[in-house]
């Protein structure tokens, strides 16, 4: 048996670095001290969700991977602590900026980087004008207690990214994340929908998925979100193991059987039976395959 405890946290942000790093180590601590060995924190957790408008003052929350504060302070957490951290950040290189995630390992060392492959554009979530599309295709890592995938929000809404990983080798899914209302209409409530998403990605690749988002209403000028919380870990069927409210500040601790989740994939056979030679159709972007290819 190859055991793993893995968590998720959720939090709400405020306009202080130094504060949000503080209260992201408060919830890894209290997680790990539980047994939690890979932990998630949720996306952009540094800062404010600063993509509500188009300001030039938030490229300055940019800076490079080796340079980010967060990495920077958290890769003594993991060392000293032996857990595995995925950590969202706002990633400068040159002339480009992305939405990234740094994965640091149980010694404290940086195994990579995941740079977000779908990048939204709507009413306050402007995130075309502050990151670059992710040039890392999606990636798994060895860590210290298993193999992990990690895609960052808008990523969650595509069943192609759980699917590339999951053939990648992922045993464990992660999704940091940032998602609440819809400033332009406040009838519209998404939390089930991106559920049962998320959910539909662990059944139809039988994987454990964990999804970390942050909590409160955050505003900018005449703008508002009230982020969903809700948090969760769900199981290699699409149950939801443990699930967070949509307001507290808190974690969430759930444990998975590695060698029984193989065998559980291997048993159902929905990876022997696929016909990847049928589906270059996903390729494309509107149905049409073309000639001589």
């Amino acid at each position: 048996m190859r055991k793993v405890k893995v968590a998720a946290t959720q939090m709400s942000c405020s306009c202080n670095i130094d504060e949000n790093i503080a209260k992201a180590e408060a919830l890894v601590r209290k997680a790990a001290a539980e047994g939690a060995q890979i932990i998630l924190l949720q996306e952009l957790f540094e800062t404010p969700y600063f993509c509500q408008k188009e300001k030039l003052i938030y490229y300055e929350y940019a800076a490079e991977m080796e340079q980010n504060r967060a990495i920077r302070h958290f890769k003594q957490v993991a060392k000293e602590l032996a857990i595995v951290l995925p950590i969202s950040f706002y990633e400068k290189k040159n002339c480009a900026r992305y939405n990234s995630v740094a994965v640091i390992d149980a010694d404290g060392e940086i195994l990579g980087k995941y740079r977000k492959s779908h990048i939204p554009d709507g009413p306050g979530y402007e995130e075309k004008f502050y990151f670059n599309p992710g040039d890392t295709g999606f990636k798994v890592w060895p860590t210290r207690y298993a193999k992990i995938g990690v895609g960052i929000c808008w990523d969650q809404w595509y069943p192609e990214a759980a699917r590339c990983m999951t053939l990648l080798g992922a045993e464990i899914l992660f999704y940091p994340t940032a998602i609440g209302s819809e400033p332009y209409d406040e009838t519209i409530d998404s939390k089930d929908h991106w559920q049962t998403v998320m959910l539909g990605h662990a059944a139809a690749n039988l994987i454990p998925v964990v999804a970390s988002n942050r909590v409160g209403t955050e505003e900018d000028e005449d703008s508002h979100i009230t982020f969903y919380g809700s948090s969760f870990i769900a199981g290699p069927t699409g149950q939801k193991l443990a699930e967070a409210g949509r307001s507290e500040e808190t974690y969430l601790v759930a444990e998975f059987d590695l060698d029984q989740l193989e065998a559980q994939r291997l048993e159902w056979g929905i990876f022997r039976d696929r016909r990847p030679d049928l589906y270059g159709i996903i390729t494309t972007y509107d149905g049409e395959q073309i000639l001589g290819k």
